[in-house]
C-alpha cells in the first residue's frame, strides 16, 4: 500500500468507469492524483468523493485529443509538483458501434482519436520529463479487441491495436532509460461502455449478462499493482485481468 505514496499520477478519462475507480484507488494508496476528463461536473463529483474518504484528487478539465491542451496540463503538473511519476492512459470510446459500410466517417475518426491518438499525445507529453529524470511509468488501458476482431467494432479494434503497438514501441525505445510501459486488457467491465455495447445488439459481447462484467474496482487494483516493481517483468506488453495468475499477483480476487 505504501509503494505509491507521494507518487504524482496523471489519469486520463478519469471522470467515470475504470479511470474514476483508478483515481480513487491510487489516491487511497497515497498517490497525488491528477484526474482529467472533458466533464467538469463529473470531475468535481470525483474530487468531492475523494475528500469524503479523506483523500485528495486534483480535477483538471482537458480534451485529450488536443495535444497542446494535454501538454499544457502536463506542464502545469510539473510546475506544481516538480515531477510526474506515472501516466495512466485510460480515456476510451466505443461508440458509434456499426458495420464498416454504414459507419459515419467523422464519428469513426473521433473514436480512433480518443483510443489511439490521445494515447500518443499522453506518452509524448510525459516522456521528455521522464527521460530527463531517468524513470517513469506509462500504463495504457488496452483491450482484447486489440488482437481479436469484433463485428461492428472496426474503429475500436483497430485503434486499440495501434495503441498496443505504442506500448511496445515505448518499451523498445526507452526501457533501457528507465521508462516502464505496460498495457492492461481489463476484459468486460461494468461501465457505461457496456451499456452502449449491449444496446447495439451487435456481436456476442452485446449478449453477455450484466452480471458477468467485472466491477471497476478490479482493473483499478490491477493498475495499482502494475505501478509497482513487482509487475516489471510484464513491461512492454499487455496483461489481462482474465488471467488468474495476474489476479493472484495483484491480490485481486
Amino acid at each position: 500500500m505504501t509503494a505509491l505514496k507521494d507518487k504524482v499520477v496523471l489519469i486520463t478519462g478519469a471522470s467515470k468507469g475504470i479511470g474514476r475507480a483508478t483515481a480513487l484507488e491510487l489516491a487511497a494508496r497515497g498517490a497525488k492524483v491528477i484526474a482529467i476528463a472533458r466533464s467538469r461536473i463529473d470531475l468535481d463529483k470525483l474530487s468531492n468523493e475523494a475528500l469524503e474518504r479523506n483523500h485528495a484528487i486534483t480535477p483538471m478539465h482537458c480534451d485529450v485529443t488536443n495535444f497542446d491542451a494535454l501538454n499544457e496540463v502536463v506542464q502545469r503538473i510539473l510546475k506544481t509538483h516538480k515531477k510526474l511519476d506515472i501516466l495512466v492512459n485510460n480515456a476510451g470510446a466505443i461508440e458509434p458501434i456499426s458495420h464498416l459500410a454504414e459507419s459515419n466517417p467523422s464519428l469513426w475518426v473521433n473514436a480512433a482519436d480518443v483510443n489511439y491518438k490521445a494515447v500518443y499525445f499522453g506518452i509524448r507529453s510525459v516522456l521528455p520529463h521522464m527521460l530527463k529524470v531517468g524513470n517513469g511509468i506509462i500504463i495504457n488501458v488496452s483491450s482484447g479487441a486489440a488482437s481479436s476482431p469484433r463485428e461492428g467494432w472496426s474503429h475500436y479494434c483497430s485503434s486499440k491495436a495501434a495503441a498496443l503497438m505504442l506500448t511496445k514501441m515505448t518499451h523498445l525505445e526507452y526501457a533501457s532509460r528507465g521508462i516502464r510501459a505496460i498495457g492492461l486488457s481489463p476484459g468486460t467491465v461494468a461501465t457505461d461502455m457496456q451499456l452502449a455495447i449491449r444496446a447495439s445488439g451487435i456481436n456476442p459481447i452485446s449478449q453477455l449478462s450484466p452480471n458477468s462484467h467485472s466491477p471497476v474496482e478490479r482493473p483499478a487494483a490491477i493498475i495499482a499493482w502494475l505501478c509497482t516493481n513487482d509487475a516489471k517483468e510484464f513491461d512492454g506488453g499487455d496483461v489481462s485481468l482474465n488471467d488468474e495468475k495476474i489476479r493472484q499477483r495483484a491480490g485481486v480476487t
